[in-house]
């Protein structure tokens, strides 16, 4: 052992080792790509180091669509196999990697996550999937008691990029450990959980899997099974379990090595819907105003639910607008400011409901509430094209988003060709064949456009940046039809870097740049800044004519990046949101997302998307889809179309939400509403369950005349008010004193 504290030494690694585990922060770093570089003869003397458990940009390595060479040498006892559960494996466990990876050892390849440029199939990234690389000992590859070449080659598409999160570890795994369960919640009619359980190594075992069903609100058992099975390598087994969707059930699912009496066991919370079904009849689900600049398009699609066909007609309609009967999309221009209130009327055959609408015409009118829609990068990534843009759409209409407000079909990173035209204006690349027929497209359906650049000479994909082209683009965007532009700082880093005065000024002067030109077109673009929060941009984005401007970084699908993003780094921005401008935790991260061609459902359980729902409408948050739209399931629809949830977003008083209590794990978050009431968010971010008496908490409850649960769109009764919270879960009030 002391020799191989004293390789460590050497050769600048940090090991920790155990009996039966090596673990390695340190390696030699080299950027490029040789295959040669993963034989163990190779002299690797002169390369750098660097820290696997860091980007390789956050050390000084930028490298984008681009390889970077890691090579570790360990020196493994054979002492780590002897007295072990089992001797035929060990386990290779590697940091995550922006954005895939090949690991050899001993010149050997032994995995691989993710797809390289020249795979078949080409690109894919994995940057978050967890990398364990199996070797089994009689193929020889392991030298034991010498030195090992462990060489991992990794490819970035854009920033961040390299191995992250986790050291190198090599360890011996027990009997059960390659042992592992996935559970596929499905809630289509028929609601049902599919448990696999699998086994990544060539290890045998049998034992017995226990599956219960438990309510959670009552304790008690509802359902289950109990079977004998013998998973093996590379054959997985496959359970169905019935549940009822309509109750907050946890699934928990153990198995037993018959052997060593050995368990694994997970509890898996299942989905369940708390939104009731709308009624039959018509519905209108969005605010009573729009606003829009003189002489600017007018494109809006009431939202309205029930039964179709639905016939919508208009009575006092302003001059210069029309409203299609069969479908409910307004449209035209208004010359002139001033505040137009006409009355909509929306029937089928199971009846007719009105709305008295107002339509603000004004120089500063848009985005009087915050946008609802969907954005392609936490699905699609630079995978992203026109084909996938309409179909989602048309499943935002098919499936009845659209009739809950959602309206704005955003295209984010990778619609961008290599080069620009001859003249200097932005060219697409072949994944879309026309922007304008795709504008035309939405319009005609009442949707909006919106598109993604950067301030910078490339955007964080790789692709090109509008600096330099600011009016070129914007002249662009406005022939296109666009509604929306994210203008993300990323390539502009660059810029910024070389500037002396690193102030206020630096940040605020490229979108102010971009502010002029978008300004300077015929039709209102709403203007989104994504610069995470640098320079306190709250303070100064309305200065630039920002409409919402992001307050943190990339947010995704877990516990602790949305708790962070969402509870801690927006409280205290309250006073900085207001109509036509608002703050932007960034978007929606519930359904399928993957931010590549390979999608999965979100990793928030249940009853962490509903707090994510409820804390981002609560807010007053950009309410951005960010899944594919398409493969929504009924829980994730019922997350987002519930109208009493979503009219809390876009409540016209236009005020943000701040937490008001803060008692151990339980946080309160309240909203003053346009109608005199509160809506108020209770909710437990601790890892227990809390048993809450919600009119003892905050005082406002407790004075209530009326207790409204948004989720269950139903008033609560004085009994109902002491309940049990789960862990990262919530309850959504609106009271009335």
């Amino acid at each position: 052992m002391k020799k191989l504290f004293l390789l460590a030494l050497l050769i600048g690694l940090s090991i920790n080792v155990s009996a039966q585990n090596v673990s390695v922060s340190k390696a030699r770093f080299q950027r490029g790509d040789d295959p040669n570089w993963a034989k163990p003869e190779l002299n690797d003397a002169s390369w750098s180091e660097i820290d696997m458990t860091r980007n390789w940009d956050k050390q000084g390595y930028v490298i984008n669509q681009g390889y970077g060479w890691y090579r570790v040498h360990l020196k493994l006892s054979s002492s780590m196999i002897k007295g072990a559960d089992q001797q035929k494996i060990v386990v290779f466990n590697l940091p995550k990697a922006d954005d895939t990876d090949e690991c050899y050892l001993n010149g050997k390849l032994i995995g691989k996550t993710g797809r390289m440029p020249g795979d078949k199939g080409g690109y894919r990234s994995a940057w978050s999937t967890v990398r364990n690389y199996p070797v089994n000992v009689k193929d020889g590859i392991i030298r034991w008691d010498a030195d090992n070449v462990i060489a991992i080659r990794v490819y970035n598409a854009g920033e961040p990029g390299g191995l992250f999160d986790n050291p190198l570890t090599v360890r011996v795994p027990n009997a059960i450990e390659g042992l592992s369960m996935h559970f596929t919640d499905v809630n289509d009619g028929q609601a049902h959980c599919d448990v696999q359980l699998s086994n990544s190594y060539p290890l045998t075992t049998t034992g017995k899997l226990d599956i219960d069903i438990t309510d959670r609100e009552t304790g008690k058992k509802i359902g289950g099974l109990s079977k004998k099975l013998s998973p093996k390598q590379g054959k997985p087994i496959r359970l169905s379990v019935p549940y009822d969707k309509k109750k907050i059930c946890l699934l928990t699912a153990t198995f037993t090595d018959a052997k060593t009496g050995k368990k694994i066991s997970q509890k898996f919370p299942l989905k369940y819907i708390l939104t009731p079904p709308a009624p039959a009849a018509p519905r209108f689900n969005g605010a009573p105003l729009f606003g829009v600049r003189p002489n600017s398009p007018v494109i809006y699609r009431f939202p309205v639910s029930g039964e179709r066909p639905m016939k919508f007609t208009a009575d006092n309609l302003p001059e210069g607008l029309t409203l299609s009967e069969s479908d409910g999309v307004l449209s035209g221009k208004i010359r002139r400011p001033g505040n137009l209130t006409f009355t909509v009327t929306a029937e089928n055959a199971k009846g007719k409901a009105s709305q008295e609408f107002t339509l603000k015409v004004g120089d500063r009118m848009i985005a009087l509430t915050p946008p609802m829609g969907w954005n392609s990068w936490n699905c699609w990534a630079l995978s992203v094209s026109q084909e996938k843009v309409m179909s989602s759409a048309q499943a935002l209409i098919d499936k009845g988003l659209a009739d809950y407000g959602y309206c704005y079909m955003n295209i984010d990173d990778g619609w961008e060709a290599a080069e620009r035209n001859p003249d200097g204006t932005i060219a697409v690349n072949e994944k879309f064949p026309s922007m304008k027929a795709l504008g035309d497209w939405l319009h005609e359906r009442g949707l909006k456009f919106g598109i993604y650049s950067s301030p910078g000479d490339f955007t964080c994909g790789g692709y090109l940046g509008s600096i330099d082209h600011e009016k070129q683009d914007a002249e662009s965007y406005n022939s296109w039809g666009i509604d929306y532009l994210k203008y993300d700082w990323c390539g502009y880093s660059r810029a910024h870097a070389k500037e002396r005065d690193k102030g206020v000024a630096s940040y605020v002067r490229p979108y102010l740049l971009m502010q002029q030109f978008l300004r300077e077109q015929p039709r209102d673009i709403f203007y989104s800044l994504c610069q995470y929060g640098m320079a306190k941009v709250w303070e100064w984005g309305p200065f630039v004519d920002a409409n919402s401007w992001r307050t943190t970084g990339d947010i995704n699908d877990t516990w602790g990046s949305m708790y962070d993003i969402g509870f801690q780094r927006q409280a205290g921005l309250a006073p900085y949101a207001a109509p036509g401008h608002w703050n932007d935790p960034d978007m929606l991260i519930v359904g399928k997302v993957g931010w590549s061609s390979n999608l999965r459902d979100s990793r928030l359980t249940p009853d962490e998307q509903y707090t994510h729902i409820t804390l981002w409408t609560l807010l007053a948050s950009n309410m951005l889809i960010g899944c594919d739209i398409a493969q929504m399931d009924d829980f994730t629809v019922g997350l987002l179309c519930n109208h009493e949830v979503n009219l809390i977003n876009q409540d016209i008083l236009g005020k943000q939400a701040d937490r008001v209590l803060k008692q151990g794990d339980i946080e309160v978050w309240a909203r003053p509403l346009a109608d005199g009431g509160t809506a108020i968010g209770i909710f437990n971010v601790g890892d227990e369950d809390q048993q809450v008496d919600m009119k003892a908490l905050y005082s406002d409850i407790a004075k209530a005349k009326t207790v409204r649960d948004l989720w269950r769109q139903k008033n609560l009764s004085a009994g109902e008010l002491n309940c049990t919270i789960p862990t990262h879960g919530c309850r959504y009030l609106k009271v009335t004193l």
